[in-house]
């Protein structure tokens, strides 16, 4: 290509597409998920570019997680008032993914910000306290129940910070 330095290279990996993804109307035709990428990183073998840049989809991973927890809705045409949104979904993705870290087990803890809102953050819960104690009163017929008791234990066996 014209105007391309040298050692440019276009590297393009086929492989077959997972369940439930959309393919174009290439990918279609024949069935293969086709992705490309760019490098001028010189004298590495294909193996490696290719393994480094499949590392990238932690990246896009994030921004999908990010804009499902506010980014996605910038309530203005102000600056300033889109700046506070940001914040406020930043620190929203950040303590989605500390509740992950320290209060899910099992798949609540990959499960993505969608998930974790409509089977947890949205639960009907009161907690209650007499006797000396806290008791978490969740509907039974609730599906995630289970996991939603073990997260509060979890949350409330945490030391404060500090």
């Amino acid at each position: 290509m014209a105007g391309w330095p040298q050692e440019m290279r276009v590297i393009c990996r086929r492989e077959r597409p997972g369940s439930g993804a959309q393919l174009s109307l290439l990918e279609e035709a024949d069935g293969w998920r086709y992705s490309l990428f760019v490098t001028n990183t010189p004298g590495r073998q294909l193996d490696f570019l290719e393994a480094r840049h499949r590392v990238h989809a932690r990246v896009e991973d994030r921004i999908r997680n990010g804009k499902s927890a506010g980014l996605a809705h910038l309530p203005s045409t102000s600056m300033k008032v889109n700046t506070a949104w940001c914040v406020a979904a930043a620190i929203a993705t950040d303590l989605l993914c500390r509740l992950r870290l320290l209060c899910l087990t099992g798949t609540m803890a990959q499960a993505e910000p969608k998930t974790l809102r409509y089977r947890l953050l949205h639960t009907a819960v009161r907690l209650v306290r007499g006797q000396r104690k806290r008791k978490l009163k969740i509907p039974q017929t609730w599906p995630g129940a289970d996991e939603l008791a073990a997260c509060f234990t979890f949350a409330l066996a945490l030391a404060p910070p500090g």
